[in-house]
């Protein structure tokens, strides 16, 4: 399988090119070159296969000529190690729940699944400069930062910088990339996310940067980043074909309570309605992770991308014309981006054809008070507690879903990594699981950066 970049001046890569470079020479955005659908009989099954057999399946398509079969299941299995139950909320509209990861965030998926991939691929290089550190370069507004440098703690050859913005993150999101130490460096940015962006961006422009230090980036620029994201939509997709065909709940199931296991289910003759997924959207990573599953077969009819007060995205669907500007902070933070790197990716797949990414995406924005009206009447309503970003989503599935049609949106964060914003606006007191205690236990370890490239480059440069 070979990547092309979107900008189309850059030669085409092998996966392991665009795995270590992550952005092409052209500062274009890797991608792969034809998308292998799976067959009919996949989808006729899914709901009797487990997480680990659809993502085998899926990885397949995408890494499956380049990686031995044997150490494909190896990382999809060693990366999937929790669960990622769906969870009804009320009639027809359902949770996928991304937190029950190390991180307790969706990005551990693709932050694991990378870095194995990565190790997968520098343990047999004997040149000089690949047998030098690996240097990972990482951009975050929040839940990235900690899932990626989680993902490659204590990872021999790995060295990962964390750039985030001073100020624009959860304290408790903040504890689980600034108290690692080892082979993580946190970098507190003066700026906001797209500051943190730009310099990774630039820092992958730089020659003589290049030159030093091997490079690559684990945001979800990082086609081995953002590809392992379609999993849990083919996933989600599986067990909302297993529910609707039983036509009953998961035993013992209560919408208020974070779920950790499925229990079986009793397969009846039946068939599944039109489904819609709604995916809060921030860099665009994970939305265009799932449709690119709807292009390798994915029975999804169509999706909402749920904005905050950003909503660049937004007013190009009703526009036509994409226009960045400088994003705004948001108790949605993950999402507070101005300039979506994956926006040039959806419209790669779609031919740059304004009308047929509307056809299959639909947008929505909420400011800070919508968000906040819809946390405290879910609760009120369900007694299902969303996380800001997650509050994005509800919202916009439920204003959006048309009869007949069923639906399941992303809870991409667990609300205790959002405890201070979370309790405020809904009266509560979330209890905060003990991978997050662990993590605010530690002691604060960051350097400091101006949002000067050049402060920047003399810093790597001086490690």
């Amino acid at each position: 399988m070979l990547f092309y970049s979107t900008n189309g001046k850059a030669p085409r890569a092998t996966l392991e090119k665009a795995v270590v470079k992550g952005l092409a020479e052209d500062r274009g955005l890797y991608m792969p070159e034809r998308i292998k659908p799976l067959p009919g009989e996949f989808f006729d099954e899914i709901q009797d296969m487990t997480l680990q057999e659809i993502a085998y399946r899926v990885a397949d398509c995408f890494f499956g000529e380049d990686v031995d079969a044997e150490s494909l299941r190896r990382i999809v299995c060693d990366t999937l190690s929790f669960d990622i139950p769906l969870v009804e909320v009320k009639k027809g509209i359902y949770s996928l729940e991304l937190f029950h990861g190390p991180t307790l965030a969706f990005k551990d998926v693709g932050a694991r699944f990378m870095a194995r991939l990565l190790r997968y691929f520098l343990k047999d290089h004997t040149d000089s400069k690949a047998s030098r550190d690996v240097n990972v370069l990482v951009a975050t507004s929040g839940d990235t930062g900690s899932a990626v440098a989680n993902g490659f703690l204590g990872v021999e050859g790995i060295h990962v910088y964390v750039l985030y913005p001073k100020g624009k993150v959860s304290p408790i999101q903040e504890c689980q990339f600034t108290t690692l130490g080892q082979n993580v460096t946190a970098i507190e940015v003066d700026g906001v996310f797209d500051d943190c962006q730009a310099l990774v961006k630039n820092a992958f422009m730089d020659e003589e940067l290049n030159r030093e230090m091997l490079l690559t980036s684990a945001n979800s620029i990082n086609v081995a980043r953002f590809l392992p994201q379609s999993f849990y939509y083919f996933w989600a997709y599986a067990q909302l074909k297993k529910r609707t065909l039983s036509n009953s709940p998961l035993k013992g199931e209560n919408p208020g309570e974070l779920s950790t296991a499925n229990e079986a289910y009793t397969l009846r003759e039946g068939s599944i309605g039109p489904v819609v997924c709604c995916v809060p959207s921030g860099n665009f990573g994970n939305i265009c992770a799932a449709l690119f599953g709807k292009r390798m077969g994915l029975p999804i009819s169509r999706f909402i991308a749920a904005n905050n007060a950003n909503d660049v995205f937004f007013q190009y669907l009703q526009k036509g014309s994409y226009e960045p500007k400088a994003s705004r902070q948001t108790i949605a933070n993950a999402m507070d981006v101005g300039d979506p790197s994956n926006f040039a990716r959806i419209l790669d797949l779609y031919g740059k054809s304004h009308e047929a990414i509307c056809h299959d995406i639909s947008g929505a924005t909420y400011t800070d008070e919508q968000i906040a009206e819809t946390m405290r009447e879910c609760l009120r309503e369900t007694g299902y507690q969303l996380d800001p970003h997650g509050a994005c989503g509800y919202r916009a599935l439920q204003e959006g879903l048309r009869e007949g049609e069923i639906g399941f949106f992303v809870e991409t964060a667990h609300p205790a990594k959002f405890k201070q914003t979370v309790d405020g606006i809904c009266g509560t007191d979330i209890c905060i699981p003990e991978r997050l205690l662990a993590f605010m236990k530690g002691t604060k370890q960051s350097v400091r950066m101006s949002n000067d490239f050049n402060d920047f480059k003399a810093f790597l440069l001086n490690q």
